[in-house]
């Protein structure tokens, strides 16, 4: 099977950004800032931290394994079609049994869903094109997949450094949620409601000076 230019041009395009964003990640992995105690389970962010490193050397190497003379894409969607679908069976393990709540395990749905279909589609266009190398969709689908992977590692990295979630999904969860209502600013000496101030004196009265005389006679 040869590769035509375009598919060249874009695995090249496809290897750049994920040889430059593997580095990324481990500046990213490097500087992030420890986590707090409201925070994930260590199991999640270490999961978190092997599906972007995952997802893009999976689409550095089918791409640089395909730019290679003579070489193809066949054998190595197959082989990392099947590596990612193992890594995702082995996060999924890893994620449900840590001791983390419903709604954590459930937040890292979408990323299982997202890996599966990823790593599914490369190994079964894999299997398609070394049973007839003259198919052009498999080639396609595969290529669909490897700019998924690049997306897909990038919002894990985004995640992982701690900053807001961009999901659909995280984004309706914010919205839904009640606007938090302000504190009252309360000083030192501020006057209340009932015209008393915070220690229970009324205005104009010190301590020890109650009643209406001025020194004992």
């Amino acid at each position: 099977m040869v590769l035509t230019a375009a598919y060249r041009e874009f695995l090249s395009a496809i290897a750049t950004s994920a040889g430059a964003l593997t580095g990324l990640l481990f500046v990213a992995v490097s500087a992030a800032p420890r986590r707090g105690p409201d925070a994930s389970p260590p199991v999640i962010q270490q999961v978190r931290a092997a599906a972007a490193l995952v997802a893009f050397f999976n689409a550095l190497a089918v791409s640089i394994l395909g730019l290679v003379p003579g070489g193809s894409v066949r054998y190595p969607a197959v082989a990392l079609g099947i590596g990612g679908i193992l890594f995702t069976a082995a996060g999924i393990r890893s994620i449900w049994s840590t001791r983390s709540t419903t709604g954590q395990r459930l937040g890292q749905l979408w990323l299982v869903v997202l890996l599966l279909l990823i790593f599914g589609t490369e190994l079964i266009a894999g299997i398609i094109l070394l049973a007839d190398s003259g198919r052009s969709t498999p080639l396609q689908l595969i290529s669909y997949a490897l700019a998924a992977s690049l997306l897909v590692g990038v919002a894990r990295a985004w995640e992982l450094v701690g900053a807001r979630d961009t999901g659909i999904v995280a984004s309706l969860v914010i919205l839904s949620r009640r606007a938090p209502s302000p504190a009252p600013a309360v000083g030192i000496g501020a006057v209340d409601a009932a015209g008393t101030t915070e220690d229970g004196d009324t205005p104009g009265h010190e301590h020890g000076d109650h009643g209406s005389g001025g020194r004992p006679g």
